[in-house]
C-alpha cells in the first residue's frame, strides 16, 4: 500500500485543455463582437453610406491685402563666411488697412533692420530660429502699425551670404 501512495505521488499530473479552449473561443467571440459593432456603427466607426461621403464646402477665403516690403541687405558682424543676409517679406493686411501700413513702411523697415542687426549670427544660421525670429519681427510690427491691422509676416527671402 505504502508502495502504490509513492507511484501515484510520482506520475505527472496531465493539464487540462479547458482553459486554453476557453480562451480562443472567447477571444473569437470577442473579436466578432468587435468587427460587428464596428460595422454596425455603434463604436463611432465612419459609416459606409453615400451620406457619409458628402462633405461640407470649403469656407471662402477671406479678403486679404500683401504689401510687399523693401528688400533688405544687412551686414553680419563678426568672423564669419557669411558676411550678408538677404531679407525680403511681405505683410498680409487687411484690406482697410492697406494705405495705413504703407503710410509706415519706412518705420517698419527701420525696426526689421534693426532688429535684424541685433539678432546673434548663431540664431540667424539656425534653420530652427526662422519661426523665433519671424514672430519676433511680426511683433514690432504690429508694435510699430497698431493691432488688428496686420495679421501675419510672410518671409519670401532669408540668404545668408
Amino acid at each position: 500500500m505504502a508502495q502504490t501512495a509513492e507511484s501515484e505521488d510520482e506520475a505527472p499530473k496531465k493539464a487540462s485543455k479547458l482553459p486554453l479552449l476557453l480562451g480562443i473561443v472567447l477571444a473569437i467571440a470577442g473579436g466578432a463582437g468587435g468587427f460587428a459593432a464596428v460595422q454596425l456603427g455603434l463604436l463611432g466607426a465612419p459609416s459606409h453610406s453615400a451620406e457619409a461621403h458628402t462633405e461640407a464646402p470649403p469656407r471662402p477665403i477671406p479678403e486679404l491685402a500683401f504689401v510687399p516690403l523693401d528688400p533688405l541687405v544687412i551686414t553680419i558682424p563678426g568672423q564669419s563666411a557669411r558676411n550678408h543676409l538677404r531679407f525680403s517679406a511681405q505683410l498680409e493686411v487687411n484690406p482697410e488697412f492697406v494705405a495705413d501700413v504703407e503710410a509706415v513702411k519706412p518705420r517698419i523697415t527701420d525696426v526689421l533692420n534693426s532688429y535684424l542687426r541685433a539678432v546673434e549670427t548663431s540664431d540667424l544660421e539656425n534653420p530652427a530660429a526662422l519661426m523665433t525670429l519671424r514672430s519676433q519681427m511680426l511683433r514690432r510690427v504690429k508694435i510699430v502699425t497698431g493691432e488688428g491691422r496686420v495679421n501675419d509676416l510672410l518671409i519670401m527671402e532669408f540668404v545668408m551670404n
